[in-house]
């Protein structure tokens, strides 16, 4: 029993391993915790050899449970840790319990553990992450977020549904928003690329906030710039904004990321931050000309403004059409796509009306996010928006004198901007098979996902810090002698829970019933010794209580066959059972006599 125990242990960490990413240093020691411990069990033969199977199985959980915390991976660790414990009780016990109750027992262990855990978890400091990496270069054809904007290279944009992020607010939901991620200021004639990132982490101000709050559950990408309104301020220290207005987490961005937000009564820097050089940056004349004609009539006119009321009258009195296939404008350039095809995604827009800006002498820059979400009423809990990859979107930010970064969406001004009017053109039937108990249950799911992300990954250094100025106010020196109390508190606690005897086992109920007899184990006696010393100081009980010795020592140390050892198992519980009731008996007829 305990080689199946171990075995199905193994098969889980392998199921949880297949979710690592491998790019991540500290997925390598589990991959090999994991290797080495099913080797180790293919040629397990002796007791240490199974105890140290099990050993490495559970801190292989322990690693898998610092790479993934969600919450499918932390159900599945649990009931990795369950099995890993079951099997190394399999092996102190000597087979003397079925699976059945070796879980019990194991779930009892694993209980007893929870206080010590959660005085831990409250009162532990909590540590960022070790190290840091950003997103590669590389062309994405299918709807997501990409470093790189090259609509002009991509002939046919492919629908990618995954799932990007889901988010809770504490208020209403809003109404078709944008999430910002990605800032694409550099321009060279066809492509827009991203500025490099800082890799220092700037010092983190609390600021004065609002009570509305939003918590983000993001699934795992290669780039540490987040989805965020652009209005709201961090709620950690892992989360800063940078100058050009990417939200960045500073987090290894390949496993599941948490984000908290609160909403700004005031603009926030990044708003008013003055345009560089970056943000003018334009490919030598004459490479661009008919944009650059259409450019150079709106630079006459007096205001940053005019000039674009004029871009919106020009853009709206075009014939062009929103489609995911325009086609491969690679040849025809930026002059093809605006004055010849007038055909593309919002990609194409926001990058042919940033470039007309610039020519115009307008500072602008373009930046890929997400718009929008679909709303999701879960049974238990507030209301949530999902976002998903074909969610991504594109759109051009100007600088105003006076105003400050001013968001605009050409895309709106062919029809394409809405999210209505996109989701017609991917296709998607909302009323249609997404609607379906599949969709329904993974979105019940997400829900209780994101209550998880709230109320328990949400717990990092800030969070911390906020409780136990709250509960302590001015005597921090006080936590040490709350993490002593605490500790001791759960150490009694646990203790309680290992000697429920809702799940005792057969040794344990014997020595109950021999207790009642005034029996009690000596130093260093065998529990067959027990049973022989119970059977002649009380010869009316022999019986009963000889064969439970029998069945013991069969269990123990006989080599039993997989259906031999069944068998003595089930004899074993029916000469307890044969105890209890001659010991019931015992006491009655003792009563009677009376």
């Amino acid at each position: 029993m305990k080689r199946a125990l171990a075995w199905f242990t193994g098969c889980l960490l392998v199921l949880q391993c297949s979710g690592l990413d491998l790019a991540w240093l500290l997925s390598w020691p589990t991959l090999g915790l994991v290797l080495v411990s099913s080797l180790k069990l293919l040629e397990a033969r002796q007791p240490a050899d199974h105890r140290l199977v099990a050993l490495l199985q559970l801190l292989a959980v322990g690693l898998l449970a610092a790479q993934m915390p969600g919450l499918l991976a932390s159900l599945l660790q649990l009931f990795t840790a369950l099995f890993a414990l079951a099997a190394l009780l399999a092996q102190e016990l000597g087979g003397a319990l079925r699976w059945r109750r070796l879980l019990l027992r194991s779930g009892q262990l694993i209980a007893a553990a929870l206080p010590l855990a959660a005085v831990l978890f409250l009162f532990l400091p909590r540590i960022g992450p070790l190290w840091i990496t950003d997103v590669g270069s590389g062309q994405v054809a299918t709807t997501g977020l990409s470093p790189e904007l090259d609509p002009l290279g991509i002939a046919e944009l492919v629908r990618r549904d995954a799932p990007a992020a889901r988010v809770r607010f504490s208020g209403a939901l809003p109404v078709e928003p944008y999430w910002r991620v990605l800032v694409h200021d550099r321009f060279d004639g066809r492509r827009w690329l991203r500025s490099a990132v800082a890799q220092s982490r700037p010092p983190f101000t609390p600021a004065v906030v609002s009570a509305t709050t939003q918590w983000w559950s993001l699934e795992p990408a290669r780039s540490r710039s987040v989805p965020w309104d652009g209005a709201s301020l961090p709620a950690s220290a892992d989360l800063q904004i940078q100058p050009d207005g990417e939200l960045m987490l500073w987090q290894p961005p390949s496993q599941l990321r948490t984000v908290r937000l609160q909403l700004s009564s005031e603009p926030l820097p990044w708003q008013q931050q003055p345009p560089t050089a970056r943000d003018m940056q334009f490919p030598p004349r004459g490479q661009l000309s008919r944009l650059e004609a259409l450019a150079a009539r709106w630079a006459a006119l007096p205001r940053d403004v005019d000039r674009l009321a004029a871009a919106e009258a020009w853009f709206r009195s075009q014939p062009f059409r929103y489609s995911l296939a325009p086609g491969d404008l690679r040849e025809a350039g930026l002059d093809g796509f605006l004055f010849d095809q007038q055909v593309g995604f919002c990609g194409h827009y926001a990058s042919g009306f940033t470039a007309l800006m610039r020519a115009a002498g307008v500072p602008a820059r373009v930046v890929s996010g997400y718009q929008g979400g679909r709303s999701v009423q879960p049974l238990g809990g507030s209301p949530y928006l999902e976002i998903r990859q074909s969610d991504a979107h594109a759109w051009s930010e100007i600088w105003l004198a006076g105003e400050g970064w001013r968001q605009v969406d050409p895309t709106t001004w062919v029809g394409g901007g809405s999210v209505a009017s996109r989701e017609a053109v991917l296709g998607r039937n909302l009323g249609g098979p997404r609607r379906g108990w599949w969709r329904w249950l993974q979105w019940q799911w997400w829900g209780l996902d994101l209550a998880w992300t709230r109320w328990w990954l949400s717990f990092d250094q800030t969070a911390q810090t906020a409780w136990l100025n709250q509960l302590l106010g001015s005597n921090p020196n006080w936590i040490g002698w709350l993490v002593l109390a605490g500790g001791a508190l759960a150490f009694a606690l646990g203790l309680r829970v290992t000697r429920w005897r809702g799940v005792a086992t057969p040794i344990q109920r014997t020595l109950r019933l021999l207790e009642t007899l005034d029996v009690t184990p000596q130093p260093g006696e065998s529990f067959a010794a027990l049973c022989h010393r119970a059977a002649a100081s009380h010869s009316e009980l022999s019986v009963p209580l000889l064969a439970v010795a029998e069945a013991h020592q069969q269990l123990a140390h006989a080599p039993l066959s997989r259906r031999e050892r069944q068998l003595q198992q089930r004899l074993w519980q029916q000469a307890l059972r044969h105890l209890a009731r001659s010991v019931s008996d015992f006491w009655s007829g003792r009563a009677a006599r009376r």
